[in-house]
């Protein structure tokens, strides 16, 4: 072995794997397994599928893939990353524009692509790619960050991807991209009056992209601010989930056993609205320790940034918190009937591998940063 090489793999060993974050694995490992409990609870009064592997034989496929993944994107330096900023981008404009083409009819959205008999929604891998695009762009900018032209440009960046999946449409994932655009901004040290008054020009265009939703997207989406006032129609799952979380007291019903209740009346449960699978089986104490769970995860996103080497690693840890952090407060929100129903999913637990696979993707890079840190160990 050269000296090269072996100096490599040297440091490689001892300096890399040396700064494994466990407790952030430990964090996503719960989560995995949350979701996983309580997607077989979900299903579990549902009729066994004429062919085929369960939800949560799907789940264990997802997350094996996914936590391999994790391993290799923590194993490459997310410096590189940097460096192929242009090329993601293209790609992740492809991969959208691929999907409105071509993409399969979802509930109404067409928000995946089919390969080899599997649904791929091109649309959550693109979050993460886009948090990687967008900090290497606000990183690129540190001197010029209070610029209003640095924002401009940074919404414009945002802007197509966000369009496009808007134009699917998927209105959940869009305002993902947009809180992802909000607080790495924010973090990244922009302008607050600047970033206000874009805020105030999406605002005015609000009215314009309610009214390029369908008629029932615009009904469920208004639905929180009086779920009774069509219970049996567009607000029908609203006020289930509602009910399914009223009773499940402070301890719940059990596992498996509140199927067989209010939720047993909730459509595909396992997706959007599995958060009512938590409230209704392990009631309230079960959703607070939940949200707990959450929280750490949260928490040492933002400490590992902190602990980043440079502004690129950063602001990809504030991107992934923003990405987590808000589609928790939506999807609980929206269950609980106090945000719009939006289809945002609860991250690890909602049912689907496109999410858990780039979740893991997006935490393999974090870990990657935290290997990389010259700072002291947390």
């Amino acid at each position: 072995m050269s000296t090269t090489a072996a100096t490599f793999v040297e440091t490689f060993k001892a300096r890399s794997w040396r700064f494994f974050d466990t407790q952030l694995l430990l964090y996503v490992l719960l989560l995995i397994a949350v979701g996983i409990v309580m997607g077989y609870s979900a299903g579990f009064n549902d009729p066994a599928p004429a062919a085929g592997m369960s939800q949560t034989v799907k789940t264990l496929i997802w997350a094996t893939i996914g936590l391999t993944l994790f391993f290799v994107a923590a194993s490459v330096d997310y410096q590189w990353l940097r460096t192929l900023a242009l090329p993601i981008y293209l790609i992740v404009i492809g991969l959208l524009t691929l999907t409105m083409l071509v993409g399969t009819n979802l509930f109404g959205a067409q928000m995946s692509v089919t390969v080899a008999g599997l649904d791929f929604q091109f649309s959550e891998v693109s979050k993460v790619l886009m948090i990687v695009v967008l900090a290497a762009y606000l990183a690129s900018r540190r001197k010029r960050i209070g610029r209003l032209s640095t924002i401009l440009v940074a919404g414009a960046i945002m802007a197509v991807p966000t369009f496009l999946v808007f134009r699917q449409p998927d209105l959940g994932t869009a305002l993902v991209f947009v809180a992802i655009l909000i607080g790495m901004l924010f973090m990244s040290g922009a302008s607050l009056g600047w970033m206000g008054l874009m805020a105030a020009g999406v605002i005015g265009l609000a009215p314009v992209a309610v009214s390029m939703l369908h008629e029932y997207q615009r009904t469920r989406l208004f639905c929180f601010l009086d779920p009774y006032a069509d219970a049996q129609g567009a607000c029908y799952q609203l006020v289930q989930a509602l009910n399914a979380v009223g009773s499940g007291g402070l301890v719940g019903r059990g596992l498996t056993v509140g199927g067989e209740g209010q939720r047993g009346y909730i459509p595909v449960q396992s997706t959007d609205f599995i958060f009512t699978v938590v409230a209704e089986d392990l009631g309230f104490l079960g959703g607070a320790l939940l949200l707990i769970l959450f929280g750490l995860l949260v928490w040492r996103i933002l400490l590992i940034g902190w602990q980043a080497r440079d502004p690129f690693g950063m602001l990809i840890s504030v991107g992934l918190a923003s990405m987590i952090l808000f589609q928790l407060l939506v999807n609980v929100g929206m269950v609980t009937g106090v945000m719009p129903v939006t289809g945002v999913p609860l991250p690890f637990v909602t049912y689907g591998g496109s999410s858990l696979i780039a979740l893991l993707f997006g935490l393999g890079i974090l870990q990657s940063i935290r290997m990389r840190s010259n700072k002291p160990e947390l």
